[in-house]
């Protein structure tokens, strides 16, 4: 059996306009990479568990998780790697703006055959961005503070499009909006950001899910908490003693066993199942029965 190469992680909320035709073209995209797709619903109240369940039955790479309310696309983020099967993931927006063609080329840097191993993270840049004015003018000065403030190198953190290996976004600390600081949350890590333009489209149904004041009220918050958690990081390198005779190895922080990555999981069960503590052995990751469920997948 060939092995699974990517996890592509979809969040959505309300997007029954256009999440068929975003799954399609991300399937089209990766025919010659094995994947899957998640997609998260994030407490969707429209249709778009459905058109995903539709999709289902000719999809056997495609997967369904619902939250049990409305949590934001960093949660939804979450859901979903650690859901992942794959150990590289890559992210895009549901609304069609990320293009699914453009997956290819942040995966690209992670798929060639000699990888950098500090690579921690391929961060898409939007060009000529296809948003209102009053929205790109908005954003381009969320990103210069933002840019002053953390210097991650970066002219648009906040684009979707994202890939990265999952052990790598296990270490992040996690906290709302965090996929909008990730950049600087990787380099925290000791690991390296690489940037690569990608195209932006005209959203294809539906609308925002955040205003302008919204955004900029929220952001300021998270920025500052951003800058306070890169002043209190300290990223030792540390020698390991294993006798005289065998001389001693460095290394930095060690890789974290699948299954023992975060203090929750989500439930194993059918979605009409409630929304209650239960036994959670989901992924083949037994978790304690105590942890209360916070999404469930679909069945087919």
């Amino acid at each position: 059996m060939i092995p699974l190469r990517v996890s592509v992680i979809l969040p959505a909320k309300d997007e029954e306009g256009c999440i068929a035709a975003v799954v399609a073209d991300i399937g089209r995209s990766l025919a010659d990479i094995v994947h899957e797709i998640i997609v998260i619903d994030d407490g969707s109240t429209d249709a778009t568990a459905a058109r995903v369940r539709a999709m289902m039955p000719t999809s056997p790479n495609l997967r369904l998780l619902r939250h049990d309310r409305a949590c934001g696309q960093s949660a939804a983020i979450r859901t979903g790697v650690l859901a992942a099967r794959a150990d590289l993931v890559a992210t895009l927006d549901a609304d069609g703006q990320n293009p699914p063609a453009e997956l290819v080329a942040v995966l690209a840097p992670f798929l060639k055959g000699r990888r950098d191993p500090r690579l921690g993270l391929v961060q898409g840049q939007r060009a000529a961005r296809q948003d209102a004015l009053s929205r790109r003018l908005a954003s381009r000065m969320a990103n210069r503070l933002r840019a002053r403030l953390l210097v991650d190198g970066l002219r648009d953190s906040a684009c979707g499009l994202k890939a990265f290996p999952r052990e790598v976004y296990l270490r992040l600390p996690y906290f709302d909006h965090i996929h909008r600081f990730m950049a600087a949350m990787v380099l925290r890590e000791g690991f390296t950001v690489l940037p690569v333009e990608v195209s932006h489209a005209p959203r294809l149904s539906g609308r925002s899910k955040y205003g302008n004041l919204g955004r900029a009220m929220v952001g300021v918050v998270d920025l500052l908490g951003t800058v306070w958690l890169l002043r209190r990081r300290k990223l030792p390198s540390a020698l390991e003693v294993v006798g005289e005779d065998r001389g001693a190895a460095t290394w930095s922080s060690p890789s974290l066993p699948r299954g023992h990555e975060t203090d929750f999981d989500i439930c194993a069960g059918p979605v009409a199942a409630s929304w209650q503590a239960c036994p959670s052995a989901m992924f083949g990751r037994p978790r304690d029965p105590r942890v209360p469920c916070m999404a469930a997948p679909v069945r087919r």
